[in-house]
């Protein structure tokens, strides 16, 4: 009988003084491709997380048999060491761990939108490059750069900074830098989050390539979303496994039906000011170019109040650059005809003008949100437009508590945001871009990592807040179920 990948018997996984998983068992063979499934905050990134090592798993017994009996035969490394097992697997999780270009400053958000800041980013061409290509440990050979960057359809985005790719794009890069590690065992959190439906299409068929060579991999994903890949299917709850068996006999529960937003506490905490203009932004021929790479092309577009949007365009069409554009993060905008809440770019205004009458979250806010904030604090930023922690006062604090209880997250309070589950990050973000209440609501992919019972509400939040106010609301998804009820207009980008 051959060895296990991993061997889980009885162990305990914490993160710091949390017990995320009490009494896990687990065996994974090689080529067992595994699906993780189950609600937010069931365990399926800190099962990730103990499987490649980052999280300890104690208590019990712990052990990679078939991959320490590889590692042994890899080379050493160039300081004479040893191979690990963990050089053997590659944990793709929720952030990138991008860094600037050597004796640079940290990234910082507004970067991506600044030509001149971009450049102190390497470009995917240079981060590649950088890559060590480690020699496979057995089997079929090894993932070379242009097998990497054809699989992951990377080739127009070589010259590209880091800073300036999209969330899906992102996705794809970071899974092209693992595999040039040579992984026997790929670990995915939410590999589907932030892919335009191309690359949702071809996921299946990449999957395929990548378990050809010889990876074993296990994917954290939504019920509806477990690949043809997975052999198995392990489901979560409440950091226990309550179910393990066949992909073929996996029968995913209906989630119950969610409840109601409490509208007496949404109108209450809503204050509706008079719009501060009409139309509330207008575009007139805007064009956005970074070098030769065309962004956006004479677009002309105008929101009114009580009008709500559905943006959508596949990964890099610009839905991003276009929000940076009105949100007051992107330079190019004093050289465009854009007129905000009555008052044209560039003619004085100061960019808290322009953020005091908005609400914003996106994946890049979250990514490059600073220090180490707890969810409330990060809330309460909303209600100052900053993304420093400062001071907030005791009334700011108050209403900030409540969002947090709108949106179910009032036991979050207290959390760092970085140790939350990620639909707890996405739900802080949109509580904090609804705390001020904006006349115009800018929303980013604001459902990513969201489970089918925090979808139906937060859908449902949104739509009363819509029938109860005037608020306009641009949306960005890939999924057309995400999009609230109260979404009616629709502006698609493209290439």
């Amino acid at each position: 009988m051959s060895l296990p990948l991993v061997c889980f018997e009885h162990v305990t996984v914490r993160d710091r003084d949390r017990v995320l998983l009490p009494d896990l068992s687990l065996r994974l063979d090689a080529g067992q491709h595994l699906a993780l499934t189950g609600p937010s905050g069931a365990g399926k990134s800190a099962l990730l997380a103990a499987l490649a090592g980052v999280l300890p798993a104690t208590g019990g017994r712990a052990a990679w048999p078939q991959l320490a009996a590889e590692a042994r035969a890899l080379p050493p490394t160039p300081a004479g060491v040893a191979a690990s097992w963990q050089r053997l697997v590659c944990l793709v999780g929720p952030r990138a761990p991008f860094r600037a270009r050597p004796g640079q400053s940290e990234l910082y958000y507004q970067q991506r939108y600044d030509a001149t800041a971009a450049q102190q980013v390497p470009t995917v061409r240079e981060h590649l490059a950088a890559q060590p290509v480690a020699p496979p440990s057995a089997g079929p050979p090894a993932w070379e750069l242009p097998a990497v960057v054809a699989l992951l359809r990377l080739e127009a985005l070589l010259d590209q900074p880091l800073i300036q790719l999209s969330n899906g794009e992102t996705k794809r890069l970071r899974l092209a830098t693992a595999l040039l590690r040579q992984p026997r065992l790929l670990l995915l959190d939410n590999p589907l989050v932030g892919l335009d439906a191309a690359s949702r299409a071809g996921f299946d068929e990449l999957l395929a390539a990548v378990a050809a060579r010889g990876t074993t991999l296990v994917l954290a994903t939504a019920p509806a979303e477990v690949p043809a890949l997975a052999i198995h299917v392990a489901e979560l709850a409440a950091g226990r496994l309550v179910a393990l068996g066949p992909r073929a006999a996996y029968q995913p529960a209906a989630p119950p039906p969610p409840p109601l937003p409490d509208l007496a506490a949404l109108r209450a905490l809503w204050q509706p000011t008079a719009a501060p203009a009409d139309p509330l932004l207008q575009l007139e021929n805007v064009t956005v170019r970074y070098g030769e790479r065309l962004v956006l092309d004479n677009l002309n577009w105008a929101v009114r109040p009580g009008e709500r949007w559905a943006l959508r365009g596949p990964n890099g069409s610009g839905k991003s650059t276009l929000l940076s554009l009105l949100n007051g993060d992107n330079p190019q905008a004093y050289a465009q005809r854009i007129w905000l809440f009555g008052r044209r770019r560039g003619t004085g205004e100061s960019i808290w003008d322009v953020k005091r009458q908005l609400g914003f979250a996106s994946p890049e806010l979250l990514q490059y949100f600073p220090g180490a904030p707890t969810c409330l604090q990060v809330v309460a930023s909303g209600l100052t437009d900053t993304l420093a922690l400062g001071r907030p006062t005791a009334a700011q604090l108050t209403l900030a508590q409540r969002w947090l209880a709108v949106l179910h997250l009032a036991d979050y309070a207290a959390t760092p945001l970085r140790q939350a589950p990620a639909s707890v990050q996405r739900l802080c973000l949109v509580a904090r871009a609804l705390s001020k209440c904006p006349a115009l609501l800018l929303l980013d992919e604001p459902a990513q990592g969201l489970d089918a019972g925090q979808l139906a509400y937060f859908r449902a939040v949104l739509d009363a807040i819509c029938q109860a106010t005037d608020v306009a609301l641009v949306y960005v998804s890939h999924l057309p179920d995400e999009f609230p009820a109260s979404v009616t207009r629709e502006l698609q980008l493209g290439y």
